[in-house]
């Protein structure tokens, strides 16, 4: 009789204009009990006229959650898990609550989350994948469900679904692709107290997404999940940063582990085939993940090996200004620190000349500091005279004199840095450029400015120090007196600047 009842009900309120006779006559917390019953018959019927009594109802919904509807939806879900009809009442239920707080308050006091895993890996069409899409992005708000999530493994079930609509044309798997990306890139991003968590999920899901990449291959002319590559490529970029750079205790085997899954050339190969095609997002998105990656040592050498900076300079013929900064950024991080890096980068001739004219280009200031600073890292860390020679050769000396004069600190560290490892190695070759682009004029203005920084004078000195070997240069810095500027600095407040005052004046007056 009470399921009869109930069935009654639930056909009555489809009716939009009998639904307030329904809440008038407080049929919602007559119901309410009905959902403890065990006749599955009776559930589905109560659920229903709930449901569709307090659809689009704030004040209603809140009220059915403060009786406590919450645990009853999570155990319809748990004990008749292979009932369709029950699960979907549960999940339209969920759908329809999901956005409360307080709903989501009471939702992470249960195992809602594990129930939702369940489901996912049940779910056989796309109508019952979609609605569990939105109850676990309307979930992944709250941060205490969020961490359920990822611990019941919800990642690696999305990267699944990923991986096996990889490539199709139809416009409901494009949909489905777009709300598990979706999903993905909600439950990565969280609150730090989750880190671990956030790394765990960040881990299994690496491996799908980088299979996905190069499963793109196979999918060429099917342009109906472009939109998505390029969203999928923003979860490498973002797992790649995370893995690189959050936990630095082990962040250079998680990055190392990605560049051995084979993410650098399926990125690569994603920009070979974006970067005339104007897909900002995709060229972006990879080129983050590759800076990221050019990070810890272990992978610059890997990448090194592997042919990384060779296919990154083909890539320069990008005339996108953002994607030439960003590959310019991902060389010099891989030159950071390795000598065999930035000597192959310094002997490249049109690589050099495509840097210079770069350095020239003043309508885009960020091209034209990276690629001074890409300029000044070969130069420091490379220990080859043939680099020094064909740096000068393309003109390259005179932009790194003109680095010392910026109003950055770093860069002028930089330039000075980069300027005296040349000199060490051959400063007969610099020695004519040095004296046109007015280098000493430059380096003696820094050492009397009051607002340069202590670093910047002390390096600026240990590189004058470098210049007083060659006669020319010398004499050059006796005429513009800068043994007085040496002197007063002395008696500078910072001890490091002063040590390197009398160094500089011993060599100045040939005592060392």
């Amino acid at each position: 009789c009470a399921a009869k009842a109930a069935h009654v009900l639930s056909e009555i309120a489809k009716n939009e204009e009998m639904k307030k006779p329904c809440i008038e006559a407080d049929l919602v917390l007559t119901l309410i009990p009905l959902l403890e019953s065990r006749d599955q018959e009776m559930l589905l019927h109560a659920g229903r006229a709930i449901g569709r009594i307090c659809y689009d109802n704030h004040d209603l919904q809140e009220e059915l959650v403060k009786v406590g509807v919450i645990p009853s939806l999570v155990r319809i879900l748990t004990d008749y898990a292979e009932s369709e009809p029950l699960v979907h009442v549960a999940l339209l239920a969920l759908y329809n609550l999901a956005d409360l707080d307080t709903a989501k308050e009471a939702l992470s006091k249960t195992k809602v989350a594990e129930q939702l895993v369940r489901q996912l890996r049940r779910a056989e069409n796309h109508e019952r994948l979609e609605i569990v899409f939105e109850v676990l992005q309307a979930l992944a708000e709250n941060d205490a469900l969020k961490v359920q999530l990822v611990e019941e493994g919800v990642p690696e079930v999305l990267s699944e679904i990923l991986l096996r609509l990889q490539g199709s044309s139809q416009a409901e798997d494009t949909c489905i692709v777009k709300a598990a990306s979706d999903l993905i890139v909600s439950l990565l991003l969280g609150a730090d107290a989750h880190l671990s968590l956030e790394l765990k999920a960040a881990k299994h899901s690496a491996k799908a997404l980088v299979l996905i990449l190069s499963r793109h291959e196979n999918s060429q002319g099917k342009d109906s999940l472009n939109s998505q590559l390029a969203l999928l490529t923003s979860i490498i970029a973002f797992l790649t940063s995370l893995t690189c750079l959050v936990l630095s205790l082990s962040s250079d085997g998680n990055c190392l582990r990605m560049v051995q899954l084979g993410v650098i050339h399926q990125l690569l190969d994603l920009l070979e085939k974006h970067v005339q095609s104007g897909d900002t997002s995709v060229q972006h998105a990879a080129l983050s993940a590759l800076q990221n990656l050019a990070i810890p040592v272990v992978s610059k050498v890997q990448m090194l090996e592997e042919g990384v900076a060779e296919r990154i300079e083909a890539l320069l013929k990008s005339e996108s200004p953002p994607v030439q900064f960003k590959l310019l950024g991902t060389l010099r991080m891989l030159a950071d620190g390795q000598a065999d890096a930035a000597e192959v980068l310094g002997q490249d001739p049109m690589l050099l000349n495509r840097l210079v004219q770069w350095c020239d280009m003043n309508d885009h200031t960020g091209v034209c500091g990276e690629a001074n600073r890409l300029l000044a890292s070969i130069l420091h860390h490379n220990r080859s005279q043939e680099v020094v020679k064909a740096i000068q050769k393309a003109q390259g000396v005179k932009h790194l004199v003109s680095m010392t004069n910026s109003e950055h600190a770093a860069t002028q560290n930089e330039a000075l840095n980069a300027l005296a490892v040349a000199s060490a190695i051959d400063l007969e070759t610099l020695e004519e450029s040095f004296k046109e682009s007015q280098l000493v004029q430059s380096l003696h203005k820094l050492l009397q400015d009051d607002n340069t920084s202590p670093e910047v004078k002390y390096n600026s000195m240990g590189l004058l120090c470098r210049l007083l070997n060659s006669g020319d240069l010398r004499q050059e810095i006796e005429k513009d007196r800068i043994k007085e500027t040496l002197e007063q600095l002395c008696s500078h407040s910072n001890a490091n600047v002063v040590k390197e005052a009398v160094t500089t004046l011993q060599v100045l007056r040939g005592d060392t």
